[in-house]
């Protein structure tokens, strides 16, 4: 079965819950008091058990790995868009996400899933419906967890604000609420309770952002969920060496991630003046471009793909020597993914063919992992061999799933 077989099935089945679904729709009550992060929950809809079983069996022809999850569907799934208390910058913001929770009652994990990156409105998890890879993650609530997938600031319910791109504090004090505001929200519904223990997973934004929450959470012991294991896929964990691979390529075909960072790191408070980084006339552009309406082929049109088009001759000589560029040698240095030794099962997944974020990025991470003392049957480095950055997605999501399962019934 070719994938577009795949997408027109999944479709098909998509159509199906929608059916089944819309007469269920309603709005979960906000409770008084009580609640720190939780602030409101929209049912979106339901997915029976049936059709869930009916889109694992036809995705497996396309992806076999999807049989054996197959066999552990439990139930079916309801799907809220739910609105939390976080802040930015010492500011109180309102932020959104999903949460999908099984229709049977019992006790669950939570799994936290961090997407990729994105540009558009459009695209937050609560707001995409149609998204392929938020649907099978939200029908994976099926087999016995709770699935959190956080919009990020600047979507959702905080489009209003500019998305803090590749940024550490807020990245993981956003993901943290979240996932309190989950604990929250569980806490009042009849018959769901959490058992505590809490899965993470993400590909590359969501892979960094991902090992940043795992490093946070595993440096806070108060933190109120107990942390199982984490799967980070495809991330730049080290923004230093993502920026030296990508000066020494002649050509780098998406050049909106570079702009999507230095547009952040200015907001931020990054001082470099752009021009002293990238070329006219893309160094103007960079400080507008990104207005969340603009998709990344869209934004890539607006550039250059060869690099000593894109960058300054300066900067490209010296971003990493010169006191010029002290300034961002120092953002990218404190919005890398501190050196820390994992304390829970964590396994690294990248494509070997995979050049928007190089391999080595990850190779690098592993070998730290292992240098600090992390046992390599703990510490696991799977490359995905073949694969590039978009084609790593999917393969990547269904291994960290299988991998959390076979933890979940105990055969690790």
């Amino acid at each position: 079965m070719n994938k577009k077989l795949f997408q027109i099935l999944f479709y098909f089945s998509f159509i199906a819950f929608v059916f089944v679904s819309c007469d269920e729709m309603e709005d979960v009550p906000t409770p008084v008091s009580g609640n720190e992060y939780f602030i409101e929950a929209d049912l979106q809809f339901t997915i029976p058990k049936a059709v869930i079983d009916f889109t694992i069996a036809a995705g497996s022809l396309e992806y076999p790995e999807l049989s054996e999850i197959g066999n552990l569907v439990q139930s079916g799934i309801e799907v809220y868009k739910i609105t939390y208390k976080t802040t930015f910058d010492d500011n109180p913001v309102t932020a959104s996400g999903v949460v999908a929770i099984p229709d049977v009652d019992g006790e669950y994990p939570i799994l936290s899933y961090q997407n990729g990156t994105n540009t558009e409105h459009s695209n937050a998890p609560s707001v995409d419906s149609d998204n392929e890879l938020f649907r099978i993650l939200e029908m994976m609530g099926s087999t016995g967890f709770i699935i959190s997938l956080p919009d990020y600031l600047g979507f959702g319910e905080s489009d209003d604000m500019f998305h803090p791109y590749l940024h550490r504090e807020s990245t993981v004090q956003s993901v943290t609420d979240m996932l309190n505001a989950v604990r929250e929200f569980i806490d009042g519904e009849d018959g769901i309770s959490l058992s505590n223990d809490l899965y993470l997973a993400g590909y590359s934004q969501g892979g960094w952002a991902t090992m940043q929450v795992q490093q946070a959470i595993e440096a806070d012991a108060s933190f109120p969920l107990n942390l199982k294991a984490s799967a980070c896929s495809a991330g730049p964990y080290n923004l230093e060496t993502l920026n030296e691979y990508v000066v020494d390529q002649y050509e780098y075909q998406q050049p909106y991630f570079l702009a999507y960072i230095f547009n952040s790191y200015i907001q931020l408070g990054l001082t470099t003046p752009i021009n002293t980084v990238f070329q006219e006339p893309y160094a103007d552009k960079i400080l507008t471009m990104f207005d969340g309406q603009t998709s990344g082929s869209g934004l890539n049109a607006e550039l250059t793909t060869t690099i000593a088009d894109l960058f300054t001759p300066e900067y490209l000589s010296g971003w990493n020597t010169d006191t010029e560029y002290a300034e961002v040698r120092l953002m990218l240095e404190e919005n890398s993914v501190p050196n820390f030794v994992p304390q829970v099962p964590t396994m690294l997944m990248h494509g070997t063919a995979d050049n928007y974020v190089p391999p080595i990025v990850a190779e690098e991470k592993y070998t730290e992992f292992i240098s600090g003392g992390a046992s390599p049957s703990q510490v696991l480095y799977v490359p995905l061999e073949g694969l590039d950055h978009t084609g790593g997605i999917f393969p990547a999501g269904l291994a960290s799933i299988l991998w959390f399962l076979e933890m979940e019934n105990g055969a690790l």
